[in-house]
């Protein structure tokens, strides 16, 4: 059987996130739904349809992402679903290999996802290309060493967030070029952001956010809630799960943590999804009690390999011929010489001996500058055909700081 793929109107929203309900066992609050509809960009879903019955999902919103050395446009791969009732169809399949024919139409080199199930998108040539940490951290194991920063013009201010957004929204906007993976927020985005109705809060209070400022500006902000709570003993019990916290420069950031970390009557501060070179790692004088634990977060994927390596910045010098497999978009697969250096870069294709076998996959995850490369090399999923070509490929793509988005999308 055949199943059309084309993008949805308005008015058939309800049944395309009635997939995503279904596929992802979700039952959103209708003001959660209108909230994430105002988000869609309706000519870039696309839906496949089983006669007139919508059976699968896809959508993209159109990101300027943060690269190395670099801002680009990039396709954020969203809302992926099928109906169980049409799984193991070839349906999903289609879908991506529309979709990625679609983002190279529109001239974007570049996609992006998060995964819910990470054994997904290999197939379709994303590669895993950044992670996050997720810290727990006891009252007791908060001091910070001896050399944090300070700075005696900053000060912390308790505001309502809902009063504070312009601040919010300055301050990101001026941090977004400094990591990989970071990407420019609409409007609808940081609605959901700063959402605090009841369904927002699921048990945890409202949205509380200090700022750091001196007498120049906002240099910081951070977002939380707080879970009150009480032992048995009558003893305080509350927990403090951070939800955002960005910063301009490292005094506004340690003062923002000590912040968090110092909060009245809280025993533990969770905070999830942060990079995975967060400062906090050197700030902690126990790293111990950070109890970190790490997971996947951006999977990357180039449309366009020669448009995507020319697009961003390396960290070395590097002259080399990679052979590309891709066996979802063709036009990808073959010889490239990436030439490299602080001028810029140029990627063409050619017919001579490579340096580096590898599949689209691996190159997406090193985009990013994660520095996947020796990892998979010595895992035997990138060839190497010249002495030490991995290694000076690996060293060109790595970047500092390590990529993260720090907001799902």
């Amino acid at each position: 059987m055949t199943y059309p793929i084309r993008p949805i109107d308005e008015n058939e929203w309800p049944a395309f996130s009635g997939v995503l309900a279904e596929g992802f066992n979700w039952t959103p609050h209708p003001r959660q739904a209108a909230r994430w509809k105002a988000q869609t960009e309706f000519d870039r879903t696309l839906a496949a349809f089983d006669g007139d019955t919508l059976v699968a999902s896809t959508a993209v919103y159109s990101f300027t992402m943060t690269v190395p050395g670099a801002r680009l446009p990039v396709a954020g791969v969203t809302a992926v679903a099928v109906l169980p009732s049409h799984r193991r169809r070839g349906i999903l399949s289609a879908l991506m290999r529309r979709q990625l024919a679609d983002v190279r139409e529109r001239g974007e080199a570049v996609a992006a996802l998060y995964a819910s199930e990470a054994p997904i998108y290999g197939r379709y040539g994303y590669g895993r290309a950044a992670g996050l940490m997720s810290f727990k951290i006891p009252r007791h194991g908060g001091a910070f060493v001896r050399e944090a920063p300070a700075d005696p013009s900053l000060r912390l201010r308790v505001v309502r967030p809902a009063e504070a957004r312009a601040e919010y929204e300055r301050l990101f906007a001026s941090v977004a070029d400094s990591r990989p993976g970071l990407y420019d927020r609409s409007p609808a985005f940081w609605d959901s952001v700063l959402g605090d109705e009841e369904f927002d809060q699921s048990g945890l209070g409202p949205l509380r956010s200090l700022l750091a400022e001196d007498g120049d500006g906002v240099r910081g902000y951070a977002l939380f809630r707080v879970k009150s709570g009480w032992d048995d003993s009558g003893m305080p019990d509350c927990e403090l799960r951070l939800q955002e916290l960005f910063a301009a420069d490292p005094a506004a950031y340690a003062l923002l943590w000590r912040g968090v970390l110092d909060r009245d009557l809280v025993t533990k501060v969770m905070a999830y999804g942060r990079p995975v070179d967060d400062p906090l790692f050197a700030l902690i004088a126990d790293q111990r009690q950070l109890h970190a634990t790490w997971s996947d977060e951006l999977w990357v994927r180039l449309v366009q390999v020669d448009r995507a390596l020319e697009g961003r910045a390396y960290a070395a010098p590097v002259d080399l011929v990679l052979e590309v497999a891709d066996a979802t978009c063709p036009w990808n697969a073959g010889r490239w010489r990436l030439r490299a250096d602080t001028a810029g870069a140029e990627c063409k294709q050619v017919d001579e001996s490579p340096d580096v076998t590898l599949d689209v996959a691996a190159l997406g995850s090193a985009y990013l500058g994660e520095g996947a490369l020796a990892t998979m090399h010595a895992a035997g999923l990138v060839g190497e055909r010249t002495p030490g070509a991995v290694r000076a490929l690996a060293t060109a793509m790595g970047w500092q700081p390590k990529p993260w988005a720090g907001l799902l999308f």
